[in-house]
């Protein structure tokens, strides 16, 4: 078996990191986290027409680059790096696989063309458990509207989002739904967040229309593969989070000089960077493997899916912690980066389940164990 990938995908990898390099330095980070809507509106429309980022993973007849869920996977490593302000991963991904996966194919010509150009945002509300959350649909009318009803925390990026899509119904019988962002009846509030770099929103629904997409009660398979891929997508993001603080620990303990000598050569700080070193790679090759089952073996997915999160989460929780203690005080400090990687490694690893939750899901999905 080839774990390598290809000058294509390799390529793909350069051109990202050196275009994120130009459009999201530090100091741009920092300016646009600071705004309400947390993303650069020129950088998105690069990334959509310029680059084809937003359409890596749709198929052509959509407008998009037809490549598979690795590429997409590739991207989202080098975004992690970059920390990166946008909703890349709520609308390439969760929105974008959600429509893919229900099947609708009227859905699909509509709202995926203006997704691929960058001209519509899009998230999904996405519980931590996968399943449809507090919300409830009535209908449909005699026009065949739906409308929606309850509320929805850690929606992402769901402020901007001009599209979002609302799972709705009991367990086992969810279906899924569109909605505008400006829908009557839809209230959105901004949350206060302990990682600046990434936005989340509370949604209030209250008699919201919406769309039905799909079947109705047939969602639950597009729901939970979306989930896995969510997983699998937030740890490819998380390794590329572990890696740059990897990266900066190491650099410093080269630099900082202590009794003489680089603070590098002393036994403890070896320690803690190889610690963080095996563990990186562990979440590299966990994240990979759930690239390959994405794309090659989707009936492994939802075991992968959480391997991949609970190692690649746990991975760079680590790496930032250490590339804390590696800088002493001054990674403390809000001058400097580290306290930024270690934000967003903190808020990622809480957001689909911490690696506790995923070691459950572990255990139900492969029989050895339940709650």
């Amino acid at each position: 078996m080839d774990f390598a990938f290809s000058p294509e995908q390799e390529e793909l990898r350069r051109t990202v990191r050196q275009f994120l390099e130009k459009v999201a330095p530090e100091a741009e980070v920092r300016r646009v986290m600071a705004t309400e809507q947390g993303y650069d509106p020129d950088t998105w429309q690069r990334m959509g027409a310029e680059l084809g980022l937003l359409g890596i993973a749709v198929p052509e007849e959509y407008g998009g680059a037809g490549a598979g869920f690795t590429e997409l996977g590739l991207v989202l490593q080098e975004m992690g790096r970059a920390l990166l302000c946008g909703p890349f991963l709520a609308t390439a991904v969760l929105a974008t696989e959600a429509l893919l996966a229900a099947g609708d194919e009227a859905a699909q010509a509509r709202w995926l063309p203006p997704i691929v150009a960058g001209g519509l945002i899009a998230t999904l509300v996405l519980d931590p458990e996968g399943g449809p959350g507090d919300i409830t649909a009535h209908g449909p009318a005699a026009d065949g509207r739906w409308q929606l009803d309850g509320a929805a925390g850690f929606v992402l990026d769901g402020h901007v989002a001009g599209l979002i899509l609302v799972p709705a119904g009991p367990p086992g019988r969810e279906s899924l739904f569109a909605m505008a962002g400006d829908a009557p009846g839809l209230t959105r509030d901004l949350l206060p967040g302990f990682d600046l770099t990434r936005k989340f929103t509370r949604l209030e629904f209250a008699a919201a229309p919406a769309t039905l997409i799909g079947p109705a009660g047939g969602a639950g398979p597009a729901l939970a593969r979306v989930f896995g891929l969510a997983c699998v997508a937030l740890a490819c993001e998380q390794v590329g989070v572990a890696e740059c603080a990897l990266d900066m620990a190491r650099d410093y303990a080269l630099l900082r000089t202590q009794f003489g000598r680089p603070i590098g050569s002393f036994q403890a700080i070896k320690h803690k960077l190889a610690s963080v070193l095996l563990e990186v790679e562990a979440a590299r090759s966990a994240a990979w493997y759930g690239l390959w089952a994405a794309d090659s073996n989707p009936a492994e997915l939802p075991v992968v899916a959480s391997i991949a999160q609970a190692t690649c989460s746990a991975a760079a929780y680590l790496a930032s912690t250490e590339n804390i203690q590696v800088h002493g005080g001054i990674g403390y400090t809000w001058e400097h980066p580290a306290q930024l990687y270690f934000r967003r490694a903190t808020t990622a690893r809480m957001w689909l389940g911490d690696p506790a939750r995923h070691h459950e899901r572990l255990l139900g999905q492969l029989g050895s164990g339940s709650r």
